[in-house]
């Protein structure tokens, strides 16, 4: 079995739910999935699974990068597992975090971890629906000088158009799983039902 496969399977076990009663989405749509991928992206087997699945997919790619982060919190678990995987190799890559605002104190920085102006990073989210979290780390960077080589997205739930979202910014976007490699039996449910469930 593949690492990516442990992967599907941890989250499966660890993070998929279901109920008839939809869940509310961070985005305000509902739907009867719903992906708790901290249960996942914070346990010993998941921190190792997602560190190596990520950087082996930024080796594929071909990127030359410094750093990986993106915005706090959903991203915080994946941009650490991958800079830990990360040591050793012939490209450590250092984590960072982007605060949904500016400190008030100190730098006044929204940017947390060891990146200067020019660096080259990814940017990464555990998973996407409408693609604001992502966007919204984007800006942050661009602000902070850096220079964005793709964006990563452990899962994209292909729903309201958030890969494109994101894609919109210029950034190429790559994804580890889609909810088709979750749910390959029920993903063609998955968009009508977000759409049509209410609270």
């Amino acid at each position: 079995m593949t690492h990516k496969d442990r992967l599907i399977n941890l989250i499966k076990n660890r993070s998929l739910r279901y109920s008839e009663k939809p869940f509310r989405l961070s985005s305000g749509a509902y739907s009867h999935f719903y992906l708790d991928l901290k249960r996942t992206t914070q346990s010993p087997e998941g921190l190792y699974l997602v560190g190596r699945v990520v950087f082996e997919k930024a080796k594929e790619i071909g990127l030359s990068v410094s750093a990986i982060g993106g915005l706090t919190m959903g991203a915080d678990s994946v941009a650490m597992a991958v800079a830990m995987h990360s040591y050793g190799s012939n490209n450590p890559l250092e984590a960072f975090v982007v605060r949904k605002e500016p400190k008030q104190h100190g730098l006044m920085s929204q940017i947390e971890g060891n990146v200067e102006e020019g660096d080259n990073v990814i940017i990464v989210e555990d998973i996407v629906t409408t693609g604001i979290s992502v966007i919204k780390a984007i800006e942050a960077a661009v602000r902070h000088g850096l220079n964005i080589a793709a964006v990563i997205i452990l899962v994209d739930r292909c729903e309201q158009n958030g890969r494109q979202n994101i894609e919109a910014t210029g950034y190429p976007v790559y994804s580890i799983l889609t909810i088709n490699d979750l749910l390959p039996a029920c993903s063609g449910r998955l968009s009508s039902e977000s759409e049509q469930a209410g609270p």
